[in-house]
C-alpha cells in the first residue's frame, strides 16, 4: 500500500477503522466548522507554496481575510523563521516546497511531502506550517506519526545522518491576544531513527498479515474500548460499539400534509 503519515497514525489507533476508511472508502462525516478549517488550512499551504516558487500571490490574498492575516503574521516572523536558517547554512542552501520523498518498507510504499525543504551542506531542516495554536504539550506532537516518518524518510533516502536532520512546526494561530507565529523544533538523532525503525517495520508486517486475513473475509481488530477512541468514532454503531436508539412510533410527532 502507498501511505502517508495519515494514515500510519490512524493505523496505530485504530486498525478497524483504517479498514473502513482506506479499503471500504467509508468516509467519516465532518461537521461544516471542521470542513472549513481544512479547507483555510489547504488555502494557506497553497499560498506558502506559491510565494515560494515566486508566483503571484494576490489574488488568494484578496477575498481572504484569515488568509491575510496569516500571511501578514509569516512575513512579519519570516526573519525569524527563515533569517536564522539562512545565516546558519549561507547562500549554498537549497530549498523546495512541496517537496516529495518516497521510501519502501515491508513492501508497502511510504510517502512524505515536505511543505518546506532546506538543505545546506551539514544540516538538513523540514519546515511544517500548521494553521492551529501551538499544542500545550510537545511530546504528543513528537509521537504523531508525522513528525517520527519525515525525518526517517529524509535519513533513508539523503546523506544526512539522523543528528543532522530537525523539524520545525510553525503555527500561526495563537492563542490567547499573541499574533506572532510560534515555533517547536524536533531534533533528530540516531536513537529516535532506530526506535522509528522498529517501531514502522513491526506496524507493516502487522498491516501485511491484516491485510492478508482480511483478504480471507477477517475484519481488522478493533482498539480496546477502554482506551476511549470508540466514544467519538463515527464508525461506533458500525462496530457495534454504540447502542442505536430507535424511538417508538408514539415519539415520532406527526407531520402536517
Amino acid at each position: 500500500m502507498r501511505l502517508s503519515q495519515g494514515q500510519l497514525n490512524l493505523l496505530e489507533v485504530c486498525p478497524r477503522k483504517f479498514q473502513h476508511t482506506y479499503l471500504e472508502q467509508l468516509g467519516s462525516p465532518t461537521d461544516l466548522e471542521q470542513q472549513e478549517r481544512l479547507l483555510a488550512g489547504s488555502r494557506f499551504h497553497l499560498l506558502m507554496q506559491q510565494w515560494e516558487m515566486g508566483l503571484p500571490i494576490d489574488p488568494l490574498l484578496r477575498e481572504d481575510e484569515q488568509l491575510r492575516r496569516w500571511f501578514g503574521a509569516f512575513i512579519e516572523a519570516e526573519p525569524k523563521i527563515l533569517g536564522t536558517i539562512a545565516s546558519q547554512t549561507g547562500d549554498s542552501a537549497y530549498r523546495q516546497s512541496e517537496h516529495l520523498r518516497t521510501l519502501a518498507v515491508e513492501g508497502h510504499l511510504l510517502t512524505v511531502i515536505y511543505d518546506l525543504l532546506i538543505l545546506s551542506p551539514t544540516q538538513a531542516q523540514i519546515l511544517d506550517w500548521k494553521t492551529y495554536p501551538k499544542p500545550g504539550r510537545s511530546d504528543r506532537l513528537s509521537q504523531n506519526w508525522q513528525s517520527r516518518l519525515y525525518p526517517f524518510v529524509l535519513a533513508e533516502t539523503s546523506q544526512y545522518t539522523p543528528d543532522q536532520i530537525s523539524m520545525i512546526y510553525w503555527f500561526f494561530q495563537a492563542k490567547g491576544e499573541a499574533t506572532e507565529p510560534q515555533s517547536l523544533t524536533l531534533k533528530y538523532d540516531r536513537t529516535k531513527h532506530e526506535q522509528t525503525w522498529q517501531t514502522l517495520t513491526q506496524l507493516l508486517k502487522q498491516l501485511t498479515e491484516w491485510l492478508h486475513r482480511y483478504e480471507m473475509g477477517e475484519p481488522f481488530p478493533q482498539v480496546s474500548q477502554a482506551v476511549g477512541e470508540c466514544d467519538r468514532c463515527s464508525f461506533a454503531v458500525r462496530c457495534q460499539r454504540q447502542d442505536v436508539v430507535i424511538p417508538s412510533v408514539s415519539a415520532i410527532a406527526e407531520i402536517p400534509l
